[in-house]
């Protein structure tokens, strides 16, 4: 027997145990995977983008942002909060309340309207949360720390997800597309996909930069008022671009759709 006999055998006996652990850490992950990717398929198709239906650009971005009522609810509270603080700092829970209670009035309105509540409810909640901050801290600023974390959370997942090869993007346009994670294999996919990860997480971490300096010099009226403008104006030109590109990398059949003729 060689010398090596021994540590070959060794070397053979780990390696079977070791490549079981690698795939079973492959599979978690491709897993994990595939359900973060139905549910933000899911999410994407509920809020109207659907790049298999026909329609013209401009209205799946209504859709998506929600119409008018989707921009009210966004808008709104923000706004007559800026709106109040501006005019009368003190008392401070004044401003806070009417924020929270138009967030609450569109809440009820769409429970009363039997529509889907969820982004009416998730509105309520980050403005109760905001609000309940602020009140403690007694600082107006600390109303927008919930928005300045989101977009630093929003951002790295974006751009960690893309620089890794499983975009959000990627994983959202492939389940609501019906092809999965298959996109991966194909490098113009992939490429499309990290750009628009990157272009995502770039509109969330502008935000961060514009916005944490106005609160760390306790400017509340001018980050409230860059809050809004940074918000839609940004978000829909956004939604536009991504929708546009998933359609062209996903081209509809030329006959899909279309009735046939007897």
């Amino acid at each position: 027997m060689s010398a090596a006999g021994p540590g070959a055998e060794r070397e053979q006996s780990a390696s079977g145990p070791e490549r079981e652990q690698s795939a079973s850490g492959s599979e978690r992950e491709q897993s994990a995977s595939e359900m973060l990717g139905a549910a933000l398929g899911g999410a994407a198709r509920r809020a109207g983008l659907d790049p298999s239906e026909s329609g013209a650009t401009h209205r799946v971005v209504w859709s998506a942002i929600g119409g008018w009522r989707g921009i009210l609810e966004s808008v709104l509270p923000s706004l007559a909060f800026v709106i109040l603080f501006t005019i009368r700092p003190e008392p401070l829970i004044l401003s806070l309340g009417v924020s929270v209670g138009l967030a609450a009035v569109f809440t009820v309105v769409r429970l009363v309207q039997k529509s889907p509540p969820s982004a009416a409810i998730g509105g309520l909640v980050a403005a109760a949360a905001a609000a309940g901050l602020a009140l403690w801290t007694g600082r107006g600023a600390d109303n927008f720390v919930p928005g300045l974390i989101t977009n630093a959370a929003y951002g790295t997942a974006m751009l960690v997800s893309a620089l890794i090869g499983w975009s959000l993007i990627g994983l959202a346009a492939g389940f609501l597309m019906g092809e999965g994670t298959a996109w991966r294999a194909d490098r113009r996919k992939r490429r499309a996909f990290l750009w628009l990860g990157i272009a995502w997480a770039a509109l969330f971490f502008a935000r961060l930069a514009v916005q944490l300096p106005l609160y760390l010099a306790n400017e509340v009226a001018v980050l409230g008022t860059l809050k809004l403008i940074m918000g839609l104006p940004l978000f829909a030109p956004l939604i536009a671009v991504t929708w546009l590109v998933v359609r062209a990398l996903y081209p509809r059949e030329p006959n899909a759709g279309t009735p046939s003729q007897a």
